[in-house]
């Protein structure tokens, strides 16, 4: 394995854990500083996160392209795979870990800075309404971002993804989650911000879904767009980190 795919590799699992910090460190704040208003909690909540991902991937985009998403991985090898270009299957396996493994410590991370105990979550959040909004939440992410390289526009990504997960916040009833790492590092916080075990594989089979529709939408509207997966989410040398 080459240096530049380490040092990829280290990005996605430093940036996923940095953005599960901000969601569920934000989320215990907002729970302590406006305990009686659920509204405030969640603009408080939606905006420190729609910030801190815009951040984040300005941070960490030149290294790895800032994908902190398996679904985002995924459909960037499933795009890219017949034009050699984007990630390989197994280098989607390889960022899927270093990403859950980051977003599991995140929360960690934010409940050892609140001082809260680390606990698995008893916020059962799997309703269909809910894995509706996954669906809807997953499918315009991944479209949001595929369709900014395709027409290269790769490097406005991080503030259209901050401002599209921040809108999202509030248009889908699931508060929008549309990644599998973060719904699984959320576990780990019995807070604001958690997801209890039991609504975890729902959540993600909700997100594969929305990916499925994402690139269906992705290959009718864009056909080409695989000749621009090694810019997503932003422009990065996929060519240089490669083994």
């Amino acid at each position: 394995m080459t240096a530049a795919r380490l040092r990829a590799l280290a990005a996605e699992f430093l940036g996923t854990a940095l953005l599960v910090t901000v969601v569920v460190g934000s989320g215990i704040a907002a729970a302590e500083l406006s305990p009686n208003d659920v509204g405030l909690q969640l603009l408080e909540n939606a905006l420190a996160t729609a910030m801190g991902l815009t951040v984040l991937i300005l941070m960490f985009g030149p290294v790895s392209g800032a994908h902190f998403n398996p679904v985002v991985s995924l459909a960037d090898w499933f795009l890219g795979r017949r034009s050699g270009h984007g990630l390989s299957l197994r280098e989607v396996g390889l960022y899927s870990v270093a990403q859950i493994s980051g977003g599991i410590g995140g929360a960690v991370l934010a409940n050892l800075m609140f001082d809260v105990e680390t606990l698995l979550s008893t916020k059962d959040r799997a309703t269909g309404p809910h894995l509706l909004a996954e669906v809807v939440a997953t499918a315009g992410l991944v479209f949001v971002i595929f369709a900014l390289a395709r027409s290269g526009r790769g490097v406005l990504a991080a503030p259209a993804v901050g401002a599209y997960i921040g809108a999202a916040y509030w248009f889908t009833s699931s508060t929008s989650f549309a990644n599998p790492a973060v719904t699984i590092g959320r576990v780990f916080s019995d807070t604001f911000a958690g997801i209890a075990p039991g609504s975890v594989a729902p959540f993600i089979a909700a997100q594969i879904v929305g990916l499925a529709v994402a690139l269906a939408l992705i290959l009718a509207l864009y056909p080409d767009a695989g000749e621009a997966a090694d810019d997503v989410v932003v422009p990065h040398d996929e060519a240089a980190a490669r083994d």
